[in-house]
């Protein structure tokens, strides 16, 4: 049974917790210097880009349709906010890629 975060650990369980960490941190880095990534990095990358642009997206879509709801006029909100929602979630897209180019540098 795990023990929870307030009951201290025994040095022994210690020892063994920093040993997982070390070992899978020491393998993250022999990862990045041979340029490699697992296959699930890719489709997590993409998950992560895909959600940086919709979020905002979908957002933007909701604020126009309760703005042209309420004050209504020629112009559309919801058209408005939602190109406004793509060019965030693309500079939040091309932030997120960024980071993580520069990660690996």
């Amino acid at each position: 049974m795990a023990k929870s975060p307030k009951e201290p650990r025994t040095p022994r369980e210690e020892e063994r917790l920093g040993r997982e960490v070390g070992r899978q941190a020491e393998r993250k880095r022999r990862a990045r210097e041979r340029g490699h990534h697992a296959p699930w990095f890719g489709l997590g990358m993409f998950g992560l880009v895909g959600w940086s642009v919709a979020v905002p997206t979908l957002a933007g879509i909701a604020l126009g349709a309760w703005l042209d709801r309420r004050a209504g006029g020629q112009a559309s909100w919801t058209l408005t906010f939602m190109i406004i929602g793509v060019a965030l979630g693309c500079l939040n897209a091309w932030y997120w890629i960024r980071q993580e180019s520069h990660h690996d540098d």
